[in-house]
């Protein structure tokens, strides 16, 4: 007889996974609040307002952040651009070698950070291109495209051809049938990839590493400050920051997608 309800012994072991995974989290927000700076005991002396402050006053910190925002939209808006085209090209036309198009797409995301921030630091330098808020943007975009690509092509495949013809016959040129029968069919997957991709690109650290330069953005400002810290608790701040500004877009896109199934005309 199949049960509706999951044993004891289930639902122990799915709270001790989240556990695991969400408690250094929890941590980090707690020791925001410390009023120890130079080390961390448990449990936390006293608790205090007082980082929040000290982070507000910090140029450094803000520096760091405005970066950090502009390279990821900047290099969101070039991922939603490409993929999407990529995403169109492969879905709804036949061509040769667009299995190997599709795999070269999603190829970045795969490799090893390390590996493309190697390979983007090398190109780079063959070409002469000196290290600067370009560079960082491109080096994100490699894997921001994939994103966006993956959302966009299973929602293609899902859009029945048969709209787009039918908007054709009916006297609708190319751009009109992409702004009134494409774009609101997929523009809830173009949405979620562009949150998805921003988050990545928010607290993105071992490719930037290679081709910042002398610049920081917010995760390279924190490596720094865990190397050699001068207030604990302000990167704790900061932390805790990023790791709501990295939940937020997260949350967003699981939400657009899981509705996904709907498209119009799908399986006619």
């Amino acid at each position: 007889m199949r049960s509706d309800t999951a044993p004891w012994s289930l639902k122990i072991a799915a709270g001790a996974g989240l556990l695991f995974l969400i408690g250094p989290l929890l941590l980090i927000f707690v020791y925001a609040f410390t009023t120890e700076e130079r080390s961390f005991v448990w449990p936390p002396p006293g608790l205090t307002l007082r980082w929040f402050a000290v982070t507000w006053e910090r140029p450094d910190v803000w520096a760091a952040l405005v970066l950090s925002v502009k390279v990821a939209s900047v290099s969101t808006l070039l991922a939603l651009v490409l993929g999407t085209l990529c995403a169109a090209a492969v879905s709804r036309t036949r061509f040769f070698g667009r299995e190997a198009v599709s795999l070269l797409v999603i190829l970045p995301i795969a490799l090893p950070g390390i590996v493309t921030g190697i390979a983007l630091r090398s190109a780079f330098g063959m070409a002469e291109i000196p290290f600067s808020f370009w560079t960082i943007v491109l080096g994100h975009a490699t894997f921001c495209i994939v994103v966006v690509y993956n959302n966009a092509v299973a929602r293609f495949r899902r859009l029945s051809g048969a709209l787009i013809e039918a908007s054709m016959d009916l006297g609708a040129n190319g751009f009109q049938t992409f702004r009134h029968v494409i774009l609101p069919n997929i523009g809830s997957a173009l949405l979620a990839g562009g949150m998805l991709a921003f988050a990545l690109s928010f607290d993105e650290v071992i490719v930037t590493t290679f081709t910042a330069g002398q610049q920081q953005t917010l995760p390279l400002w924190m490596l720094e400050e865990l190397i050699r810290p001068r207030q604990r608790p302000v990167t704790n701040v900061v932390a805790m920051v990023v790791v709501l500004v990295t939940f937020l877009p997260i949350l967003g896109a699981f939400l657009l997608t899981r509705d996904g199934d709907t498209t119009a005309g799908a399986g006619k």
